[in-house]
């Protein structure tokens, strides 16, 4: 479903998908599958959007970013895509930012551009992040800090890296010889 206050120019856009009023989606941009846009996000041309996406309202996402499935972001996340901005001046190319499958962010972050956010990795609301993340790794504060591990859930596994709110089985066996 697409509003009709939406401004959608892409033909790339998957089934089951919603963009709800005051988005604005330009021509080249990809988005796949059952995808939930809401109210006044922008997605420019050099982006692709995976399947079952949640992005709330007040996002923008520029040239260069890279959203793979199940992706959530929280309301008015803002990214980059420049070091070095002026008006009317633009790199040759923009920087490449992407966010894994299942990763979290949470409301009013700040991604830096070049970054890569790793499978189901947490970043807490009102976070600058301006380095990498890796798998299932929970990050918060300004500057955004390694803080611990989240299970697949999302629930903050303890100091045994053991999740205790599911049966997932906390951090995955990859994540635990590397904090180990």
């Amino acid at each position: 479903m697409i509003h009709n206050l939406a401004d959608a120019q892409s033909q790339n856009i998957g089934e089951n998908t919603n963009i709800w009023q005051f988005c604005v989606v330009l021509k080249d941009a990809k988005i796949g599958n059952n995808c939930n846009i809401n109210a006044g996000v922008l997605v420019e041309n050099d982006v692709l959007i995976g399947d079952n996406v949640t992005i709330k309202s007040g996002v923008q996402i520029w040239d260069g970013i890279t959203l793979e499935d199940s992706v959530f972001i929280g309301p008015n996340v803002t990214f980059t895509n420049d070091f070095l901005p002026r008006s009317k001046q633009y790199p040759k190319e923009f920087l490449k930012t992407t966010i894994k499958k299942s990763a979290s962010i949470g409301a009013n972050s700040t991604i830096i551009g070049g970054i890569t956010i790793d499978e189901y990795a947490m970043i807490g609301a009102g976070s600058v992040v301006t380095k990498d993340v890796g798998t299932q790794e929970l990050w918060y504060g300004n500057p955004a800090k390694f803080k611990g591990y989240v299970c697949k859930c999302g629930q903050k596994c303890d100091e045994t890296l053991v999740c205790n709110d599911c049966e997932m089985g906390g951090v995955n066996s990859y994540v635990c010889l590397m904090a180990a």
